[in-house]
């Protein structure tokens, strides 16, 4: 298969899969999963960020300093950007908190004080983020095939926990299950829409691809350390923890196996 092949069915089959996936566990209504989906999310992503894309976007760059100044205007970035997200958020619904775990602190917004006014930002929000994940497969695939794959794998299992809190909160804002799943499924196509404009634009700048590697992996890093990582720490219980550490392991070494596995497989 070609990149170009490749960017369009993980970019496609990712999005499906998250949305049918989130779908089915909402409508399960059996939160104590989703705990175990962040934990796992976790390790994922990690691991792509440290052991995958992190040496890639280094080894691509002019230097390891410019790298590493990529990186951190990346977690910079992001941070600016769920600010923004939080704001408009929590501008009309007078929130008072400091931030949510993704499928955790995003239900309890959607819960009761709702009433249809977030489902739009959310909607607007997932999007964005959509778009942004098709771009990160996108310069990972043009870097290799292996990293592409890896890549939208951590990306795919740390998708589904959000896109679980995103669902709860469209149905908590008066969406019907119907029109959550259609919303969410026409969102899920904006990573479709990201990979295959990064595509083409990165075949002719092809100086960009370490500026995204070095996004991707801020990306990954500041999800799981500023979204992920702080709803885990609600469950202080010595078997709970026992729990998301094997879990976090298990990510981690999903990670460490998929890339051998990836080259074998191509050959």
């Amino acid at each position: 298969m070609t990149p170009l092949a490749w960017i369009i069915a993980m970019s496609f089959a990712g999005g499906l899969l998250s949305v049918v996936v989130a779908a089915g566990f909402a409508w399960a209504a059996r939160p104590h999963w989703v705990p175990t989906l962040i934990s796992y999310a976790i390790g994922a992503l990690l691991g792509a960020a440290f052991l995958e894309v992190l040496p890639h976007a280094i080894e691509a760059a002019e230097s390891p300093e410019r790298a590493a100044m990529n990186i951190l205007a990346g977690i910079l970035l992001f941070f600016v950007l769920e600010k923004l997200v939080l704001w408009r958020h929590c501008h009309d619904e007078g929130c008072h908190g400091h931030g949510h775990a993704a499928g955790e602190d995003h239900r309890d917004h959607g819960h009761g004080h709702d009433h249809g006014r977030s489902g739009l930002l959310i909607l607007v929000g997932d999007t964005f983020h959509n778009f942004v994940d098709g771009v990160l497969i996108a310069a990972a695939f043009v870097e290799s095939t292996p990293l592409g794959i890896v890549t939208a794998l951590a990306i795919i299992a740390h998708e589904i926990p959000q896109e679980v809190g995103d669902f709860l909160i469209l149905l908590h804002s008066g969406y019907s299950r119907t029109k959550a799943l259609v919303f969410n499924l026409l969102s899920s196509l904006a990573t479709l829409v990201g990979g295959m404009l990064a595509y083409f634009a990165l075949s002719h700048m092809e100086s960009l691809v370490p500026v995204f590697l070095a996004l991707a992996a801020a990306s990954m890093i500041y999800v799981a350390v500023a979204d992920l990582i702080p709803g885990l720490h609600k469950r202080t219980e010595l078997r709970a923890t026992a729990q998301q550490v094997l879990l976090i392991a298990a990510g981690i070494a999903s990670i460490v196996l998929a890339h051998p596995l990836a080259e074998r497989a191509l050959g």
